[in-house]
């Protein structure tokens, strides 16, 4: 088991504490083809009542995504996007008392979401498709997620496997810190995710969340998102993405006895019992 480091995260509305017990991130997809709830949430109305639904059922944060990175996904544009997430966060702003993360690659998104109420960026691409993220996050103070991808969501699962995925993500991961800290984000506010299943073999996103500890040498907080992904229904005999909660919840359980800070999930309910009881697994150890 892995000893977690403590973190701060300064947000313009508080600050998260990270390391003294797991963090739950909810998944809220306003989009029409996200892979396992695209077209649930297109309605604002509805949107922002699973919001709600998720913060009561226990979740520490919601990230909001307006545009899928689905294998094979084709980018959408900026005003597309702003155009599914602006009106739910306007409906969020007065009913949720938990942080709103804003799941975009386009800086253009970012200011707006950000302006309109969200305080986090979390970017799939580790600033590989708009460097001009990172200055976002710095003139507004919010925390920025850095996700290791191989390729884009419409190439990377035709992409040829990497040799050695550990040193690939480990690599790609310090290349998005120091370009974050180049453009001025302080170290403090930055966090990096492996990118389970964006251009790795399943057997590769097993291999990382065994080797989770590689990731703590870069002295930031980790991030994962593993909830209803394919490399799971894999193992079970193919199974669809809302017959993978349990296998979810294994990895979840494995990649906080490794030390992880935040847990990205769909199903928060049934995500918060699993911390809960993994988190007590790891203070005992520790």
């Amino acid at each position: 088991m892995q000893v977690r480091r403590k973190f701060a995260l300064s947000l313009p509305s508080t600050v998260l504490v990270l390391g003294e017990r797991t963090l739950v991130m909810g998944v809220l997809n306003v989009t029409p083809d996200s892979f396992s709830d695209g077209g649930c949430y297109l309605d604002p109305d509805r949107a922002a009542e699973h919001a709600v639904a998720m913060q009561r059922a226990g979740a520490d944060l919601i990230d909001i995504g307006g545009e899928s990175v689905r294998p094979g996904a084709s980018p959408i544009s900026a005003q597309e996007e702003l155009e599914r997430i602006l009106p739910v966060l306007k409906r969020l702003r007065r009913k949720l008392h938990i942080p709103i993360s804003v799941d975009t690659t386009k800086a253009e998104v970012a200011e707006v979401a950000i302006r309109a109420g969200a305080e986090m960026i979390n970017d799939i691409s580790g600033l590989r498709f708009d460097a001009r993220l990172a200055k976002v996050a710095k003139q507004h103070g919010v925390p920025l997620v850095l996700m290791h991808i191989r390729g884009t969501p419409k190439t990377m699962q035709k992409l040829p496997p990497a040799k050695n995925i550990l040193r690939e993500v480990e690599r790609g991961l310090r290349w998005s810190v120091a370009r974050a800290e180049a453009a001025g984000v302080r170290r403090s506010q930055l966090v990096i995710d492996p990118g389970i299943g964006f251009g790795k073999t399943v057997m590769q996103n097993y291999e990382l969340l065994f080797h989770l500890e590689r990731l703590h040498g870069l002295r930031l907080p980790v991030m994962i998102g593993t909830s209803r992904k394919t490399f799971i229904g894999k193992i079970l005999d193919n199974a669809p993405p809302e017959q993978r909660l349990w296998g979810t919840a294994a990895t979840v359980a494995a990649a906080i006895l490794q030390g992880v800070h935040i847990v990205r999930v769909h199903d928060v309910a049934e995500m918060v019992q699993v911390v809960r009881v993994t988190d007590a697994i790891l203070r005992a150890g520790s």
